[in-house]
């Protein structure tokens, strides 16, 4: 959060001219996740606590429906596929825990939550779940969160127990077991998160150089 974005250098580093690198940020700024501020530039947006707890409220509203619609409609071999996504994700975060994985290999494991979350709305078989899902970026969202608070840290059997009760096929106890996860370290997130907001805060007197 707050890393700043040279067109200029995106361009070089992606090998591509500067004019789609500048419809890129636009787009990320639209989306929130970017911001463009006076005598900073552009960067990769700073949220404020309730942008956060925002976030997290809209997450909730549509994975909860998420959670329900799939103990509905989830095939026996979805349930199976399901769970054993939520297996290898609690051992690979287990390993983040230890400090056992690289920066790649942490965004790789980020990557594979966030397919695990939205395979389970693909499962519902409404595209258009899917399509608020990641138009709200909420997935995207909570990955610089817990990207930039080190959010790595996660009970036994998260996902599993999740999984377990996804595929139970009660629906009140999918929503609520998908309540829970979801809104997960919130505060603790939110905590940390101000202690980074406090740690950019200008010295008083002293100036930054754009």
């Amino acid at each position: 959060m707050g890393a700043a974005l040279s067109r200029r250098k995106l361009a070089a580093e992606l090998g591509m001219s500067i004019v789609p690198v500048a419809e890129a940020l636009q787009r990320l700024e639209a989306e929130e996740l970017v911001e463009s501020r006076p005598r900073v530039g552009t960067q990769v947006k700073v949220p404020t606590p309730q942008d956060v707890r925002g976030h997290y409220m809209v997450r909730e509203a549509l994975e909860t429906q998420s959670a329900r619609l799939f103990a509905e409609k989830a095939t026996a071999a979805e349930k199976e596929e399901i769970r054993a996504r939520a297996a290898e994700l609690d051992q690979t975060y287990s390993a983040a825990a230890a400090g056992k994985l690289s920066r790649e290999q942490i965004f790789d494991l980020h990557q594979r939550h966030m397919g695990f979350h939205m395979r389970v709305a693909e499962c519902t078989g409404y595209d258009a779940l899917c399509r608020a899902m990641q138009r709200n970026q909420i997935l995207t969202h909570n990955w610089l969160y817990d990207t930039a608070t080190d959010w790595h840290r996660l009970p036994a059997r998260f996902h599993a127990s999740l999984a377990d009760a996804l595929c139970v096929g009660d629906p009140a106890v999918a929503m609520a077991a998908m309540r829970s996860h979801v809104t997960f370290g919130m505060e603790q997130v939110v905590g940390e998160l101000e202690k980074v907001l406090r740690q950019r805060e200008p010295v008083p007197g002293s100036s930054r150089i754009a």
